[in-house]
């Protein structure tokens, strides 16, 4: 017999034989090649790979003597056991990877080496059944296949003893944590940021940011240039006071905005966490044998020294004794609950957490506890979807219900048994991952059984292996080990060192996971130890950095500010050559050109940022301030007029479109619906047909017919129909995976119900409402009583559950009906089995039997915007059911092709002539007002796009019932798209119908954004409409990137969950909405709401209103700026081209500050149009993103009135009185003033009473300061008739042609703004 057969086990025949092509031989082959062959024949022969149930030490055994098992070293005798041993690191790693040895550790072994070592073992713990043993190990398939290389013994995580300590964290490698014990290596702490600076970075980036601006540089060389003596002029205070008001005004509100945020962060980092704090135990000292260190194996390498024959020996001696001796009786540790927050949570601190708390960090869940009382155990599609393949039933017929067969068949959900050490819990818990992903579904977390069985005590003992941080949010590889003791978790960082120790391994997915900011869900109390803190944390890893965003308004002003230097520029360069480069006198001639650009630096005004900046604020306060909107608040003051120019919605559908609450609206029976008060009629239909039975120990089967009608006298169709009801009512409340919970609020006990999917949760609801309460479920049976009379009339034992998924569309249900109230367990023969499944109408169609009214209904009530599901069921005899069972336990067996097979098998015995029974309507209740909101957006002309992590069926519901699509509409859908070969058919489709709406998963929105990124975009960003499902985080975050990007137009973005943080930071302006999901959406965002229809007013009246505010108040600032210049012009050439200051120190910065600083900062108080008139015609929104109110035209009609203007007063003041002198400057001065009091009158559209103070109570002031302007005014003139007629003079010839030409444009070529007024 060849070696091989020495290795053999005594495994049962059923036992699962694993691919011989997976990548863990290829792993494992590329560890030990020699030993290659040894795997493949032990895999082929069903060795486990779940180590959950083995003996305690044949690991380490196996380790020890894996030298002597090879056929090379079979003539070594264990004398020679510690020599050569680097050649036996191979099998070390072969172990590593392989699970540590054998599962079914019988001992009964063909080898006679081999049987002593396994003989005298000690006490083992009881194993589960074969069938269990092989679900734990399948359960794990899709996780474990692919091991990656922190789980091989060549890891780069290998280091000697002396090094573990103060490590810092590298990111980039994979990590190893002891439980509830201090980390050798230094990790992040565990801090949410929204934070745009630090304490170091803000002067350096906030400086950086206001001189990138044009004039803001520009004004910087003005001010350093008065640091010359030849080109100063009047006070240097003049220069730079202004400048550094700016940037007061400017990094002050950036460091409130910063101190703002960092406030609301620290509210989250706060948040308080019951934390176990793993003290020594009492005994500890006296029976637990100390850690002895095992070197790895780079220290093995450097010692290089063999070990005498009696110490590894004795090494086993003493740890076979330590199995068996007294101190396994005792705990390793006692515990402490403490209180920690959020911020000081660390990486290994294991929590304690409960129903309705923020998961705070990534975790890897340990250990679930349902509290005492409550002992349903919840079935999920998720859960279901991994036990359903691995279906293990006995082949006699009433083994189903046998104890050691339930324990292993757990796609049954009578059949999971849990250890007795978690009598009362099986692991489970739920999570909400809205916040992270946008899926509304409930996902079942389970806690490893290898910790499940643990005491709380023995958690210190526990090591957890993980990969690198990721934000890949549904992928995760990892094991999780028990070590001997709790020292021993960083005595030799090689793999093999646990495994020599202890040898306790389970592989860990993403089922054993919860990321940060989920939610838990479930009642049961959740331990789970953390993994990964702060930034590395999948919800950071997915969300990008806080950025600071400029509006589209600053830019066009820089543009603008351009061309005004360029003019200042030109224009000295003029004056000087006017009078000749070679003809200066005193100075030379770029002298002369210098002193020129700063007389002429009014024209780049600096009060444009101090008054855009104030404007900004006081719009803030008006949105925060607005009783419409309640509860609004400005994060980022620096963009509110890009609400006015939005031309892209990006828009989240969990919780901003929808309130996620799912109600059941309407249901079919085929001759008849039910819908809003004739829901009664139903009621009465169950009230009869579940009211009366013979006897309080009967319960009522779908065969029943003595208590359809009972108590009434009815027609024969009245019967039928009854008939139907009850039986559409059955299924319904029997076909799905919900689960009843009991909860004290109060002193009152309520109850309610938990299941992945609130579309299930709401049928429920519905047949409770209508009179068939679930009132009990586990794993093994389900128990329906009446609301009426409280008497259980229904139940069932589950055989089988076949969950839903998204490529099937549709789940069933195999049931028992009990007849009797039996104690003893049903045999197949004892009661009547159903067939009962529920699923999407396109899938279903062809799985019942043929109709003439499905297809017409379910397309009614998808108009109407409901998800429909369509009901069927078969009865099965005993015969047909044992056939099934035996043909799907062997599909499930299978080694590849297993899913198929086991679709092959349901679709040949069960899912052919269902008896159609109903058809329901469930409505995903939307957010107040959403569709007017969305109906007057779209009117606004702005395109909007749907983006959600949820289902492709689910997302079409909502935007029919939200009328995102409009009636008629028609809807093209690129789903599953896996090639490229047929992508660009799709694009051609839709380039030839632009009106249709777009339809897309991610899976195919991944190719396109890859392949053909110009020619999509290029397509959607032309259609009205665009709804992608299924987006990760980035997704919607590169989808915000690339529309900006290719169309160049402002992005706007809203959302209420933490998936959502992506695509708001990354949008133009970011939208966050306030809800019951959670605040991290509102934090991160630039404008927080409490409503979706909120988002209506914020736009289209807001933003109007901030965008033509600050375009009117830039141009009138340019034009003040540009006025003073041009009578700086007329000036210098009147004095022979002189570099000389008209208006100096005082009269400079008075003009700009007291005497027109309030009338012109007044027009932010303007409006062109009342707010019912906003609202009333939205396609007056539209005008706005074309930039009409400020742009290159409107720019150089304010330039052409100043240059007139300003000509117009110094000219004609020069004129009347003198070319250079006092009485000139005291007329000039004043007509200036005047003209720019009466130019802000002449713009003001809508008066406020403050324009009105501003304006006279300015000119008050000026009139009131003309005494103390005797430095500069010639006083006495000022009390003549001569200064009065030559100001009113002047003023009425500059201001009445510019007032003419408005008025006579304004009746050729109206705005539409007052088209609508009727003006």
């Amino acid at each position: 017999m060849p070696p091989l057969t020495s290795y053999r086990p005594s495994d049962p025949p059923d036992s699962p034989v694993h691919d011989s092509d997976s990548d863990v031989d290829l792993d494992l082959e590329e560890l030990d090649p020699s030993t290659s062959s040894h795997v493949q024949a032990s895999r082929l022969l069903g060795k486990s790979h779940n180590p959950e149930q083995r003996a305690p030490r044949i690991a380490l055994r196996n380790i020890r003597m894996g030298g002597l098992r090879r056929s090379g070293n079979r003539g070594r005798g264990y004398g020679e056991l510690g020599r050569n041993r680097d050649g036996s690191n191979d099998a070390v790693g072969l172990l590593e990877d392989d699970s540590q040895g054998q599962r079914y550790s019988n001992g009964s072994r063909n080898d006679g080496d081999e049987a002593p070592l396994l003989d005298d073992y000690g006490p083992r713990p009881q194993r589960r059944s074969f069938a269990s043993d092989r679900l734990q190990n399948l359960a794990h398939i899709g996780s474990s296949l692919r091991l990656p290389s922190f789980m091989s013994s060549t890891s780069a995580n290998q280091q000697d003893d002396d090094g573990i300590d103060n490590r810092e964290d590298d990111p980039s490698t994979s990590r190893i944590i002891a439980v509830g014990s201090l980390q050798p290596t230094r990790y992040p702490p565990n801090l949410i940021s929204n934070a745009k600076y630090t304490a170091f970075t803000f002067l350096p980036i906030t400086l950086y940011n206001e001189f990138s601006f044009f004039f803001n540089m520009y004004f910087l060389l003005v001010a350093l240039s008065q640091a010359i003596p030849a080109l100063r002029i009047g006070y240097l205070s003049t220069y730079i006071a202004p400048l550094a008001f700016v940037l007061v005004i400017t990094m002050g509100k950036e460091a409130y905005d910063d101190i703002e945020r960092r406030r609301r962060d620290n509210e989250a980092n706060s948040e308080e966490y019951v934390v176990l704090r793993f003290g020594d135990s009492e005994h500890q000292t006296t029976t637990v044998r100390p850690p002895r260190n095992l070197k790895s194996t780079s220290a093995r390498k450097v010692d290089r020294q063999p070990l005498a024959q009696r110490d590894r020996l004795s090494d086993i001696q003493e740890e076979e004794e330590q199995t068996e001796g007294q101190g396994q009786n005792y705990l390793s540790s006692s515990i402490q609950e403490v209180s920690k927050k959020s911020r000081d949570l660390k990486v290994g601190d294991v929590l304690k957490l409960s129903k309705g708390q923020r998961v705070p960090a990534d975790v890897v869940i340990l250990k679930c506890a349902t509290p005492e009382g409550i002992h349903a155990q919840i079935q999920t599609p998720e859960r279901v979807k991994s036990e359903s393949l691995l279906d293990n039933p006995s082949q006699d017929g009433t083994s189903y219900n046998d104890a050691s067969s339930s324990s292993g068949k757990t796609n049954n959900p009578g059949s999971g048994t849990s250890h007795a050490s978690e009598s009362t819990s099986s692991g489970e818990t739920f999570i909400r991952t809205d916040q992270l992903d946008g899926e509304t579904d409930w996902k079942l977390r389970l806690a490893s059984p290898l910790t499940q069985a643990l005491p709380a005590e023995e958690l210190v003992r526990v090591r957890v292996t993980g990969g690198k941080p990721d934000k890949k949010v549904n992928e995760f590889v990892g094991k999780v080990e028990v070590m001997s003791t709790r020292y021993d978790h960083f005595n030799g960082q090689s793999d093999e060192s646990s495994l020599g120790d202890e040898g306790h391994t389970a592989a860990l997915s993403i089922d054993n996971t919860a990321w940060a900011n989920t939610i838990i869900a479930s009642q049961a109390t959740t331990m789970a130890v953390i993994v990964y803190t702060g930034p590395q944390t999948r919800s950071a890893l997915s969300t990008s950095l806080s950025r600071s965003k400029t509006g589209l308004l600053e830019y066009e002003i820089n543009s603008l500010t351009k061309i005004l230097c360029a003019l200042t520029l030109a224009l000295s360069i003029v004056l000087v050559a006017l009078e000749g480069f070679g003809n200066t006198e005193g100075n030379i001639w770029y002298v002369k050109i210098m002193r020129f650009l700063v007389l002429f630096s009014t024209i780049v005004p600096i009060s444009l940022r101090v008054n855009l900046d104030l404007g900004k604020s006081v719009y803030s306060w008006f949105i925060q301030r607005d009783p419409g909107i309640p509860g609004a608040v400005v994060r980022t003051s620096t963009i509110p007029e890009d609400l006015g120019r939005i031309e892209y919605l990006l828009s989240d559908k969990t919780g901003t479109l929808t309130q996620n609450e799912m109600e059941m609206k309407k249901i079919h029976v085929g001759t008849v619906s039910y819908a809003n008060e004739a829901m009664d009629e139903v009621v009465g239909y169950i009230r009869h047909g579940f009211a009366g039975t013979p006897s309080n120990r009967t319960f009522v089967t779908p065969s029943s017919s003595y208590s359809t009608t009972a108590g009434v006298t009815a027609t024969r169709t009245r019967r039928e129909i009854g008939s139907r009801v009850r039986d559409v009512v059955l299924a319904l409340a029997l076909c799905h995976n919900v689960t009843p919970t009991i909860e004290e609020e109060n002193g009152r006990t309520i109850t309610s119900y938990q299941a992945s999917s609130p579309d299930e949760i709401a049928i429920v609801r519905w047949t409770e409402s209508v009179g068939l309460r679930l009132a009990h479920r586990d794993r093994k049976k389900m128990v329906l009583e009446s609301t009426e009379t409280g008497k259980i009339v229904v139940q069932v034992q589950i055989l089988d559950i076949f969950p839903f998924t998204s490529d099937g569309k549709r789940m069933g249900i195999i049931v028992q009906f009990h007849e009797q109230s039996t104690s003893p367990p049903l045999g197949l023969d004892s009661g009547e089995i159903w067939f009962y499944q529920k699923g999407a109408d396109t899938v279903m169609g062809s799985i019942v039997v043929a109709n003439d009214w499905l297809d017409e209904e379910t397309a009614n009530m998808a108009r109407e915007g409901l998800r429909t599901l369509v009901v069927g069921r078969k009865r099965l005899s005993s015969g047909q059911y044992q056939d099934f069972l035996t043909n799907y336990q062997e599909a499930s067996l299978a080694i590849s092709g297993r899913d198929a097979g086991m679709q092959r098998v349901i679709a040949e015995f069960l899912e052919h002539d269902l008896e159609l029974l109903g058809v329901t309507g469930v409505e995903d209740k939307l957010q107040r007002d959403v569709k007017p909101s969305l109906e007057l957006l779209r009117n606004a002309g702005i395109k909007i796009w749907m983006l959600t992590g949820d289902k492709v069926e689910t997302a079409r519901c909502v935007a029919v019932s939200s009328k995102l699509v409009a009636r008629g509409q028609y809807i093209y859908t690129v789903a599953k798209l896996k090639h490229k070969d047929n992508a660009r058919d799709h694009l051609d489709f839709l380039r030839s119908k632009t009106d249709s709406c777009l339809l897309i998963d991610g899976e195919s929105l991944t190719l396109y954004l890859t392949h053909f990124r110009v020619e999509f975009i290029s397509i959607a960003v032309r259609l009205p409409t665009v709804v992608a499902c299924r987006c990760s985080p980035t997704q919607k975050a590169d989808i915000a990137k690339l529309i900006k990007d290719f169309t160049k137009k402002r992005v706007c973005c809203i959302g209420d969950g933490g998936n959502d943080v992506s695509m708001i930071q990354a949008a133009d302006v970011g939208v966050g909405i306030v809800g019951k999901e959670g605040r991290q959406a509102s934090l991160a965002a630039d404008f927080s709401i409490e409503q979706f229809c909120h988002l209506t007013k914020l736009l289209v009246w807001h933003g109007r209103n901030s965008y033509k505010r600050s375009a009117k108040l830039a141009q009138f600032v340019i034009h003040r700026g540009l006025i003073i210049a041009v009578c700086q012009t007329m000036y210098s050439i009147a004095i022979k081209f002189e570099p000389e200051g008209l208006y100096k120190d005082w009269l400079l910065v008075g003009y700009a500050t007291v005497y027109t600083a309030a009338p012109v900062l007044s027009l932010v108080l303007d409006k062109d149009v009342d707010e019912n008139l906003a609202n009333l015609y939205p396609e007056l929104y539209k005008e706005l993103t074309s930039g009409r109110s400020l742009s290159y035209r409107t720019f150089f009609v304010w330039v052409f009135v100043s240059i007139y203007q300003g000509g117009m007063i110094q000219g004609l003041s020069q004129i009347l009185t003198e070319v250079d002198g006092p009485r000139m400057v005291a007329v000039s001065y004043t007509v200036l003033v005047l003209n720019e009091l009466l130019m802000v009158a002449i713009e003001i559209t809508t008066w406020h009473p403050v324009m009105i103070m501003c304006i006279v109570g300015t000119f008050l002031v000026y009139i009131g300061s003309m005494p103390f302007l005797g430095g500069y005014y010639d006083l006495d003139f000022l009390l003549s008739w001569g200064f009065l007629w030559r100001v009113l003079a002047i003023s009425s010839i500059s201001l009445v042609p510019p007032y003419a030409g408005k008025l006579i444009r304004r009746t050729m070529k109206p705005p539409s703004y007052r088209k609508v007024q009727g003006i």
